[in-house]
């Protein structure tokens, strides 16, 4: 059992699934640490659209929103990416979450949203703020929040933010209005770009399509679609300098897949699921990355919606928040042998064993055993296929273009926490030049 300090955040740890009834227990509840009655965000424990788009849209057609995304990397890559001929000092964090927050919005938002320098700026402000927000009031009691809440400027950023996205989005859904208007006066308009956005606005009640809330839902899903998956990405260089062996193991799988069916740039019908599915031993890397460095050491969070009694007699009071122990259990070796190594190949060895293991152990599957890094089971993260696709294309690209190493007396900068939540040391840096090929 461990218990956190705050008020707000205790915390009971358990492993066995089974021993819960899920009707005892709330998933989306678990947004009561984003402290929703200051971050304005009690909506999300009442409406699940954001996760249900994820299901029901992102998923079945993945393959061709990968190739979008894709398509606005290259275009990203330009604008955002230095290429220095010596090495130079660079803020990687700050370049994986430009990359990431344009090939996010062009899946949510569509073009030329992708490319508003005002929504950009707001997809990657708007997480910092929400988190600093809610982390702050979590460390003072619950009857002092009316009073901190008013004096945090990171709420008033916030709300600067939303009234911003509701600029971007409302203009989105005017266009949109107005075209239907023109198709049914029988006028010829182009059809509308086929967005996440656009079938949240189809499928959504008419509370959820309300334009603060449709607009402050699309800042909610920056939260995990940028600065998880650009964390995520930035640990894996961190990772590589860390353990500079690998860089041409990679290099080298990279080339052969390229060989094989064909580079993304020279072959784009080779399209981006098939490509990043041959990348297996990067997938392996992610993974490990992932054990050691996941950007929550707290989940899957659930609220106990009543007090129950388990069946080895743990008695649960009503409103406790209930997860695993994310970290530890990855780093227990029953369930992991030797687990401080960093072994990046553990679970690519594990799929050359047999052709029946050769489709298991791969980043975005969950498995009690192997990753909790995305949640586990039915309600575990939706767009988690999206977000390693994400990562592979970055890295593969950084690697083939790019040399990484640490500035000089630099090493592996150790991971930050904030109650669950883990991050990057934000002065982190990287030297960066471009690859010099014979």
């Amino acid at each position: 059992m461990y218990r956190s300090s705050s008020d707000v955040m205790m915390q009971i740890i358990l492993f066995s699934r089974s021993s819960i009834s899920l009707s005892c227990v709330s998933y989306h509840r678990r947004y009561s640490n984003m402290m929703p009655k200051w971050t304005d965000l009690e909506f999300l424990i009442r409406s699940h659209l954001h996760v249900k788009v994820l299901k029901n849209k992102l998923a079945p057609e993945l393959p061709r929103y990968l190739d979008l995304a894709r398509k606005e990397l290259d275009y990203g890559w330009a604008l955002d990416v230095p290429q220095p001929e010596d090495w130079t000092e660079v803020d990687i964090q700050h370049i994986t979450r430009m990359l990431i927050a344009r090939m996010s919005a062009k899946v949510f938002l569509g073009f030329p949203t992708c490319r508003n320098k005002k929504w950009l700026k707001v997809s990657i402000d708007y997480s910092i703020d929400a988190f600093t927000t809610a982390f702050i009031l979590r460390m003072f009691p619950t009857w002092s929040h009316f009073i901190v809440a008013q004096l945090l400027p990171s709420r008033y950023r916030m709300k600067q933010e939303v009234r911003t996205a509701m600029q971007v989005v409302g203009s989105l859904i005017e266009k949109r209005e107005d075209n239907a208007r023109r198709r049914n006066r029988g006028e010829m308009v182009e059809d509308d770009e086929d967005t996440l956005m656009h079938w949240m606005l189809d499928n959504g009640t008419e509370e959820e399509i309300k334009l603060q809330e449709m607009a402050t839902r699309q800042c909610v899903l920056t939260l995990a679609s940028i600065h998880t998956t650009a964390t995520n990405t930035a640990n894996v260089l961190f990772d590589l300098c860390a353990h500079p062996e690998w860089f041409p193991v990679l290099r080298e799988e990279i080339s052969k897949v390229n060989s094989a069916i064909g580079s993304l740039d020279e072959q784009p019908e080779t399209g981006v699921r098939r490509w990043h599915s041959k990348l297996e031993k990067l997938d392996s890397f992610l993974m490990e990355t992932l054990r050691f460095n996941p950007p929550i050491i707290l989940g899957p969070q659930r609220l106990a919606l009543q007090s129950l009694t388990l069946r080895d007699g743990t008695h649960i009071e009503a409103g406790t928040k209930i997860s695993f122990a994310n970290y530890h259990h990855m780093h227990d070796p029953e369930v992991v042998p030797d687990p401080n190594t960093f072994d990046p190949m553990r679970s690519y060895r594990k799929r050359q064993a047999s052709p029946e293991e050769h489709h298991r152990h791969q980043a975005w599957l969950t498995d009690i055993n192997e990753n909790l890094s995305f949640g586990y089971g039915n309600q575990a993260c939706p767009g988690r296929f999206f977000a390693v696709a994400e990562v592979k294309m970055v890295i593969a690209r950084f690697l083939d273009n790019f040399e990484f190493k640490f500035p000089e007396g630099k090493s592996r900068p150790l991971m930050k926490f904030a109650d669950e939540n883990s991050f990057i040391d934000p002065s982190a840096r990287l030297l960066m030049r471009k690859r010099k090929v014979e």
